[in-house]
């Protein structure tokens, strides 16, 4: 069931939470200081309002309160990220979560309250470096320090072939967790399936062992 989210700084971040948490049911109040921003999503959320997110009194005025999740994404300007996530635990928010610009602004988000602080440009320039080394990659999820899921097409070689006849666990130390094949997800695939071309294997394991696939 969904639920009501308020997402504060419609910059890149925010204004793909804001349309993410839209796709997956959820009521959207998006708010940002520069009034194109809020033009420019207000067709496509619940509601969005232009706002300075720093004062205390605006974020009551339009009912922030009865919100129990937020999102704060101001990273141009950490001052007014901090201010509007102490702004709304006094309001009785109960899960803010502020994406951050550095370690010290991180630190800082949760001192005064951030039940979680993310790093979006950091965690996206490690996400694309993988996509980049690891061989025939489509998407990557770090899961632990040096572990990871990844996303692949499957090289030529594998095409044909099971994945008993593969055998990824036995060669790399990686888990085939689930298969997508068109609109249709499988997971933990059957080791007697064949792998087809357009499919897209999903696989857990270190990144060292993913950067081996190809052979």
């Amino acid at each position: 069931m969904g639920t009501s989210v308020l997402v504060v700084g419609l910059g890149r971040f925010g204004t793909a939470a804001a349309l993410e948490l839209m796709s997956l049911g959820h009521e959207v109040l998006a708010v940002d200081h520069d009034a194109t921003r809020v033009n420019r999503i207000a067709p496509q959320v619940t509601h969005a309002m232009e706002l300075d997110a720093s004062d205390a009194g605006s974020l009551k005025s339009i009912g922030a309160a009865d919100f129990a999740h937020a999102i704060v994404s101001i990273t141009g300007s950490p001052e007014t990220s901090i201010f509007a996530v102490m702004a709304l635990k006094n309001l009785g928010v109960q899960n803010v979560i502020a994406n951050a610009a550095s370690e010290l602004h991180g630190a800082i988000l949760q001192k005064v309250g951030a039940d979680r602080v993310v790093y979006a440009e950091r965690e996206m320039g490690s996400r694309i470096s993988h996509v980049l080394s690891v061989p025939y990659a489509l998407d990557y999820l770090d899961v632990a320090p040096h572990f990871g899921i990844v996303k692949v097409q499957p090289p030529t070689a594998y095409v044909g072939r099971t994945l008993s006849q593969l055998d990824l666990p036995g060669r790399f130390g990686l888990t085939p967790i689930a298969l997508r094949r068109g609109n249709k997800v499988t997971v933990i695939p059957s080791r007697e399936e064949i792998i087809q071309a357009t499919d897209e294997l999903i696989l857990l394991g270190r990144d060292d062992r993913l950067d081996e696939l190809g052979g």
